[in-house]
């Protein structure tokens, strides 16, 4: 890596950016063989490769016995499954749907077109097939069906690394929503979905999206079902406090305007990652000195103005704008 560094330096300019800025699809394609660096050894004569080779490549659903090895050991290793009972019948049932693809089949030609139907994401190491995610594609959303994975990468937290690689799938290939499939608050596996900002949950009785965030962790927290809609039913309207006219700092979340995001809505968005304007330039607001420790209620912080500016803009504004802060006269 000292040689590769070496004979590919970076730029001040790429250092500097490197350094004030997080890149997605950069960072989740950087350990990837097809996007590493291989100069010429000036010795050899030959590219310097690196120590390992760590592929990802989309195929179809099929089945191949080093699927089925791999899902057979995942299975008895971490979910505590008979090995009896894991057959090659029962595994395409479960992961192999045979839904229809397009394009089928898949070339070097038509490898850019959208990808329907479903595939899985393959993961391998020296060649060796470490991991595989089963995805549902649909023409607005990349769906989450599966993931499993080699034990012995378990350290390497497997669902987290799969699930930045579908989302960066997701961007990459124009899909409009990623869904990340079951939840279940009380499961350890599960639980690093929630980690996701800004992540919604579907409602059972209503089918609306609701901020995974606030409101409803608190309840997932003490209950084992929550549905918002049946909640807000069974309660009476909440009375908006009157405001008192000589009041001089009251929040936007205390009001309950109309069209208004809630406190819990705003929660769930990305504020971390809105741009500042500073100093002839961009900075995410979590740069800012205690951003981490501010709070949204507090009428002295900086992020209460940016969370109220968020409620009423919405999601789209904040995810594609610039916040300039100006004194007062």
């Amino acid at each position: 890596m000292r040689k590769v560094a070496r004979l590919c330096p970076q730029t001040r300019e790429e250092k500097k950016h490197r350094k004030c800025n997080f890149d997605l699809l950069s960072a989740v394609h950087e350990s990837e063989y097809g996007h590493i660096k291989r100069p010429i050894d000036p010795a050899t004569k030959h590219p310097i490769e690196p120590a390992h080779r760590f592929e990802v490549t989309i195929e179809g659903d099929s089945v191949s016995q080093a699927k089925f090895d791999l899902f057979r050991k995942y299975q008895t290793v971490i979910h505590k499954d008979e090995f009896s009972e894991l057959t090659p019948r029962a595994f395409q049932r479960f992961l192999c749907s045979g839904i229809k693809r397009t394009p089928n089949p898949l070339t070097a030609t038509n490898a850019s077109e959208k990808k329907l139907g479903s595939w899985h994401q393959c993961y391998r190491l020296d060649g060796e097939l470490i991991a595989v995610a089963v995805l549902d594609l649909t023409p607005n959303g990349v769906s989450s069906v599966y993931v499993f994975y080699d034990p012995a990468y378990e350290q390497w937290e497997i669902g987290k690394l799969t699930a930045m690689r579908e989302i960066a799938f997701s961007i990459e290939n124009q899909y409009q929503y990623y869904y990340m499939g079951y939840y279940i608050h009380s499961c350890q596996k599960m639980r690093y979905k929630a980690n996701f900002r800004p992540q919604y949950i579907l409602d059972p009785e209503s089918g609306d999206w609701d901020p995974l965030a606030g409101e409803m962790t608190e309840k997932l927290n003490s209950r084992s079902y929550v549905s918002l809609s049946r909640d807000r039913r069974s309660s009476p309207e909440p009375v908006a406090p009157e405001i008192d006219g000589n009041v001089e700092e009251v929040s936007l979340f205390d009001i309950g305007m109309p069209g208004v995001l809630t406190a819990s809505q705003v929660e769930a968005l990305d504020l971390d990652h809105w741009l500042l304007c500073y100093d002839n330039g961009f900075v995410h607001m979590k740069n800012l000195v205690d951003w981490e420790t501010m709070s949204m209620t507090d009428p002295m912080s900086i992020k209460k103005i940016v969370a109220e500016l968020a409620a009423v803009l919405g999601p789209k504004i904040v995810q594609n704008s610039a916040v300039e802060l100006m004194e007062k006269d």
